[in-house]
Formats: structure tokens, sequence, C-alpha cells
């Protein structure tokens, strides 16, 4: 995927306390996502803009019709590396 494709996929980091946790505990990176971006797509967008090794993705749509990803990255990865990157930290 190229680079600007992968960005219209990711529209911005979710900044919460709880995405926050899951940075630092779980290794996941909260994104929200095109609502049109299926699962492979966002998978293929990190993998493009990061470097990282993808372990697993899930989304949900949120009442506000929204789209958010849950980033599951590899144990060889850092999901505070990314995050520093995004300017979530």
């Amino acid at each position: 995927m190229e680079e600007d494709r992968a960005w219209e996929v990711i529209e911005h980091p979710h900044m919460t306390e709880q995405a926050m946790d899951m940075v630092d505990l779980e290794n996941k990176l909260v994104l929200m996502v095109d609502l049109d971006a299926d699962k492979n797509r966002v998978e293929d967008a990190v993998e493009t803009l990061f470097g990282v090794t993808v372990k697993k993705v899930n989304t949900q749509i949120t009442p506000q019709a929204e789209k958010k990803a849950y980033v599951k990255l590899s144990e060889a990865d850092d999901a505070m590396e990314v995050a520093t990157k995004l300017g979530m930290m």
C-alpha cells in the first residue's frame, strides 16, 4: 500500500486513558479509521506507515458513526514507539 493511501485509511489516533493503558500493557494501538476500511486495509496501512508487524485487528463502529480499530502488534514491535510517532505520548 502506498503511504498517501495508508493515511487515507488512518484518520487519527484515539487518545484516552484506556487507550494509553492498552499501549502500555497490551501492546495495542487504538486508531480511528475510515468507515469503509476493512481489517485487511487497516493492517496494511499500519504496517506500511510504521514498519511494524500486525498480529490482529479488531474494529468497532461507535454510536457517533466512526470506526475504531484496535491493532495488536507482534511481540517484536513496541506500541509505545508507534504511539510516540503518532504524537500520543
